[in-house]
Formats: C-alpha cells, sequence, structure tokens
C-alpha cells in the first residue's frame, strides 16, 4: 500500500462498519420479525384475513418500488446524510407501527418502514463501497456485510419469537427504534464519507416514475399470484405492467443525460452476474424460511420462539462461509469458484430437505440442511456483493448498491408466490389422490399433515433446481480474476477497483 492511498484511509472505518452492519440487520432482520408476529397483532387489531397479506405487502412495495430512487439520493446527497435520514425516517415509522390502534394506522407505517428502508439500505452498502477500497480489507468488510444480509432474516425469526412469546408484538417493531438510535449515534461520530463522491447531476424524475412504478407492479403482481394463482387476471395484468414499464425505464436510462441507472452498471458482466445470481439464489433461499416455519411449528410443534432458534444453525453456517472461509479465498482465487461452490452446496441442502416427513426429526434432516445452506450462500452473498459493486464509480455507487438490494427484493417475491403455488398445488392433489383411503377424523388429520409435507417436499424439489442455475449462473457470468492485492491493490481483471479510476479520495472531518 502506498503512502497516499495509507493516508486516504478513514482511521475509523473498521468502527464505521459496526453501526452500517447494525443499520443493514434492522432493515433485514424486519423482513421475517413481523411475520412470526402477525397473527398476534391480527388477533389484536381485528386485521381480517384479506388484509393480513398487506402487512408484509405494504412494507415490500414500498422497498422494492422506491430502491433505485433511494440509490442515486444516496449518491446525490451524500450516503451518511442519506444513511442518517434513513435511520430517523424507519424508526419513527417502526414506532407508529409499534402504537397502531387500527389496520389503517399499522398498514401505513409499514409502508413508511419501506419507504425508509429503500434510503437506507442503499447508502449502507455504498458507505462500505466507499470506505474499504483495499482489496484484502474489502473482503473482510464486504463479509461481515454478506453475513448479516443473508443471516439476518434468520435472526428476525428468532428475535420475533422472542419478543411475541416474551413480551408483545408491538416490540417486534419498537426493537428497530432502539437499534436505530444506537446506528444514528454511531454514524454521527465514527462515519465519514469521502470527498468527491457524490453525484451532482439532477434527479431523473421519468426514469424514477417508470422504475418505481415498474418494480411496485412486478413485486405486488408476484403476491397476488400466491393468493389468486397464476392465471388470475390481476396477476398477469400486474406482471404484465411491469415488464412494459420496466421497457419503457431501460429506453429512457439509454437516452437521458443524467439516467436513474446508467446501463453501464448492469450491462457489465460480472457486475450483472453477480445480480442475476443473487436473484436467482434468493428465490431458492425463500423456500428454507417459508417452508420450514411452518413444518416446524405445525408439523413438529415447535413453539414459535423454539422454530426461530432452530434456524441458528444456519445463522452459524453462513457466519463461517461469508467471514471465515470466502474473506480468505477471495484475494487468491477468481470468484466464481466462490459462488459456484456455494450455489451447489445450498442446491444440496435442498435435495436434503426434499427427505422431511410427518414423523420425521429435526437432527435428521433439517439440521445439517441448514447448515450447508448457511455455509452455502455465505459463499454465494460474500463475493457476490462485492463483486456487484467493485469497479463502479463512486458517484454511482448508491445506485449499484441499490441494485443488490433490488436484487433481492424481486427474488423474495418471485421465490414466495412460485414456491407457494407449487407447494399448494402439490398438496392440493396428494389430498385428492389419497382421499379415497380416510376413514376416520384422525387418518384425515394425518393426511392433511402427509399433504403438506410431500407440497413443501415437491417445492424444495424446485428450490434446489433454482440454486443449481444460480450455480450456472455465476460459472456462465461471473470471470472475474482473483483480488490481487499486489500493485498497491489494483485489481486485475474485469473492472477497476473503486476508487481506481480517480485519484484517491480524502476523507471528510
Amino acid at each position: 500500500m502506498n503512502e497516499s492511498t495509507a493516508q486516504a484511509l478513514d482511521p475509523r472505518r473498521w468502527r464505521a462498519l459496526a453501526f452500517i452492519g447494525l443499520a443493514q440487520l434492522m432493515v433485514v432482520l424486519d423482513g421475517t420479525i413481523v411475520n412470526i408476529a402477525l397473527p398476534s397483532a391480527q388477533h389484536d387489531l381485528g386485521i381480517s384475513d384479506a388484509n393480513r397479506q398487506w402487512v408484509v405487502t405494504a412494507y415490500a412495495l414500498a422497498f422494492g418500488g422506491l430502491l433505485l430512487f433511494g440509490g442515486r439520493i444516496a449518491d446525490r446527497w451524500g450516503r451518511r446524510r442519506a444513511f442518517v435520514i434513513g435511520l430517523i425516517g424507519f424508526a419513527g415509522a417502526s414506532a407508529l407501527g409499534g402504537a397502531a390502534v387500527n389496520t389503517g394506522m399499522l398498514l401505513g407505517a409499514r409502508a413508511l418502514q419501506g419507504a425508509f428502508g429503500a434510503i437506507l439500505a442503499p447508502a449502507a452498502l455504498s458507505l462500505l463501497t466507499v470506505m474499504f477500497t483495499q482489496p484484502k480489507e474489502r473482503a473482510k468488510a464486504f463479509g461481515v456485510y454478506g453475513a448479516i444480509s443473508g443471516g439476518g432474516a434468520a435472526i428476525g425469526l428468532i428475535l420475533g419469537g422472542a419478543l411475541t412469546e416474551y413480551a408483545s408484538w408491538r416490540w417486534t417493531l419498537y426493537v428497530n427504534v432502539i437499534i436505530a438510535v444506537v446506528a444514528v449515534a454511531g454514524a454521527i461520530f465514527e462515519i465519514r464519507e469521502p470527498e468527491g463522491s457524490r453525484n451532482p447531476n439532477r434527479l431523473d424524475i421519468p426514469g424514477i416514475l417508470l422504475a418505481g412504478a415498474g418494480l411496485s407492479s412486478l413485486v405486488y403482481g408476484f403476491t397476488k399470484a400466491s393468493t389468486d394463482g397464476w392465471s388470475s387476471t390481476t396477476t398477469l395484468g400486474f406482471i404484465a405492467a411491469a415488464l412494459v414499464l420496466l421497457a419503457g425505464f431501460v429506453l429512457v436510462q439509454s437516452r437521458t443525460r443524467a439516467p436513474l441507472l446508467p446501463l453501464r452498471v448492469v450491462l457489465d458482466r460480472n457486475r450483472g452476474g453477480a445480480y442475476l445470481t443473487i436473484g436467482i439464489a434468493v428465490v431458492g433461499m425463500f423456500g428454507a424460511f417459508l417452508f420450514l416455519t411452518y413444518y416446524l411449528q405445525v408439523v413438529l410443534g415447535y413453539s414459535p420462539l423454539k422454530s426461530g432458534l432452530a434456524f441458528l444453525p444456519m445463522v452459524v453456517g453462513m457466519m463461517i462461509g461469508a467471514t471465515q472461509v470466502a474473506v480468505r479465498l477471495l484475494p487468491k482465487v477468481p470468484t466464481r469458484a466462490l459462488m459456484v461452490p456455494g450455489a451447489l452446496i445450498a442446491s444440496a441442502a435442498m435435495l436434503i430437505l426434499t427427505q422431511i416427513s410427518v414423523g420425521g426429526s429435526y437432527a435428521t434432516h433439517v439440521l445439517p440442511a441448514l447448515l450447508m445452506l448457511g455455509f452455502g450462500m455465505g459463499l454465494v452473498f460474500m463475493p457476490a456483493m462485492n463483486l456487484a459493486t467493485r469497479g463502479v464509480k463512486p458517484q454511482d455507487a448508491g445506485v449499484a448498491s441499490a441494485m443488490v438490494s433490488t436484487s433481492q427484493q424481486i427474488g423474495g417475491a418471485i421465490g414466495t408466490s412460485l414456491l407457494s403455488t407449487i407447494a399448494n398445488n402439490a398438496t392440493t392433489n396428494y389430498v385428492h389422490s389419497h382421499a379415497a383411503q380416510v376413514h376416520s377424523q384422525a387418518a384425515g388429520a394425518q393426511l392433511k399433515l402427509a399433504a403438506m409435507v410431500h407440497g413443501f417436499s415437491t417445492a424444495y424439489w424446485i428450490a434446489a433446481g433454482l440454486l443449481a442455475l444460480a450455480a450456472l449462473s455465476a460459472g456462465l457470468l461471473v470471470n472475474a480474476r482473483p483480488l490481487n492485492t499486489d500493485h498497491h491493490g489494483e485489481h486485475h481483471g474485469g473492472d477497476a477497483e473503486v476508487g481506481s479510476e480517480d485519484a484517491a479520495p480524502v476523507f471528510a472531518h
């Protein structure tokens, strides 16, 4: 590392990473922490079955629809400022939701959470991108961040179960206020952003409107598919509208002088491959959360807290994969040498889960599958997130980071609806084909459980195939060479390392 580069590195960057990671954890765990509390909230506020899904959907629509806008806001306002505003707004919306007295108040708060989350998530990742420019350090920072992003959903299940069981569903929202206060204090005292990394261009209003409407329509279309079916007019209408709007968005981006999402960001082979691989992997991974929660609680009879704790091995596996293995190997081996085996290990975990049964045990199939799934996804997420923001101009770091979250959000929406539909159809067909064998009430109850598990097993076969497809995507598209730390951290192969295009950034104090 040369002297000028050493001087440019912010001495507080590692302390800053702790608070950036904390904020990311808050955003990620919010995706699952509320799910466990939903039955209690529904009963307390008298939410109808028809409106129940909107507690989750309102957040997803606002978050998914505004992510690219949030990323560009971070580039324009400054990432530290966007980070603090996102934290304060998210905390305020969480407090509003925790104090909700009716359905409308809770749904409005969830939408506000999603909107501020769309500013916060890209700001957090892009701060990491512009603060950690040395390959070896960058690998460590992204190892921590990748583990948090992947394991946060499982931590949400654990925390949601504990808070719902021992406090109140309202604390699944109030807890965000506590996390945000700590993160804001850390941002004020420890986070400094490099000067000269902002994007002064005016906002691309047509692009913002087209991207927001298109992504929201896509998320909503997939959400409706899980409830109304894939052939319903509503589902097809929203997905078709999304495709038209997003096609219009691409056209506008190719012609405008200051686009919301410069096409060079996604058309780079390695970066585009990273976005695609993350999206496909999340589609498959969502099956584990979705169906295992039901399997543990309904079939094995676990309490919400116990079922949340049952996911801990996945978090452990992910921490090992991301922060121990991937961090050490990324500077030495090609990126796809981690991503491809990681996705295949996760695919093998799903194949183990196809063998679950009504009389099965946690130790036999669930435990080894969760350890493998976590380890494999750690090898996928950490290098993919690193690659997705590597080599991008500092002025585009926010929107490039937003594309990572967009890939995860769209993948999650597709995964939930696709795998739910497959599982439900398989369950229904199983009941119809075995109905003649039922001659008592007890046999009928047993058939329902067997049919449910059969549906989950069928969905896991599809999830295994999707994770194998993610491995294929990484193998064919990603060709970045190892992060070589020789030559003062210069990156060899693919894009230049972040910050290498310009003079070494000077940190503002």
